[in-house]
């Protein structure tokens, strides 16, 4: 699914990481952990081409991003789904139409019925007709899953998805993304939550990655 060789990252002040290899093979659940500062978000965006890295390389599906053109980096990404740690939406417009938006920026068709059935999935019925500024942290995380879900992706990145939320969302969101790894989407979500990950390990296979150091790292079984 993804490949990570030998990869560098230099922000102009000295490597973040560097000869980083990893493979996130598909229908796997990964959390990424790490001090903050570390480079969780970063190698988040290098996984799907908001950032190069400064030497190696990164392969989605097989194909090398650096050889990509523009059209073919577009399409790529539309197979990732992305939660991001600050939930950004525009607020002008409803909950249904923002987690429809992705749907328009692809040029795919909208089906009323398949953005319903998703926020029904995510517990946010009620709040489709609602205005952004007017949902509780939760809700913005839930309708932000469901935006970067509403396209099907084969891999969903989420970074600190549940930094701001209380434990009991926490969990609710955790076994959204569990569902959907039972589905076969490739999950990858960087987190500084131990308790999440210990949860998350109780009901799914998954891996825990740490950055330290500059390097990444396998977390062995002690969470």
């Amino acid at each position: 699914m993804i490949e990570l060789q030998d990869v560098t990252h230099d922000y102009g002040g000295g490597a973040l990481f560097e000869n980083v290899t990893a493979s996130l093979d598909p229908g796997s659940f990964h959390f990424l952990t790490g001090p903050s500062g570390a480079g969780k978000s970063t190698f988040l965006k290098l996984c799907y081409g908001e950032l190069r890295p400064s030497r190696g390389s990164v392969a989605v599906g097989g194909s090398d991003l650096r050889a990509m053109s523009r059209d073919e980096l577009a399409a790529m990404r539309g197979t990732i789904g992305v939660v991001h740690q600050d939930c950004q939406f525009l607020d002008h417009l409803d909950v249904r139409a923002n987690v429809g938006l992705p749907l328009h920026a692809t040029a795919r068709p909208v089906a009323d019925r398949d953005i319903e059935d998703l926020l029904s999935w995510v517990g946010l019925n009620a709040q489709a007709d609602a205005l952004p500024p007017t949902l509780s942290g939760g809700e913005r995380q839930r309708a932000a899953l469901a935006r970067a879900v509403i396209t099907a992706p084969r891999l969903l990145l989420a970074d600190e998805p549940t930094g701001n939320l209380d434990w009991d969302m926490s969990q609710r969101l955790l076994s959204l993304m569990i569902e959907l790894n039972r589905m076969g989407t490739t999950i990858l979500i960087a987190t500084h939550d131990m308790n999440l990950i210990r949860t998350a390990k109780s009901q799914v296979s998954s891996r825990v990655l740490r950055i330290a150091g500059r390097r990444l790292q396998s977390a062995g079984a002690d969470l």
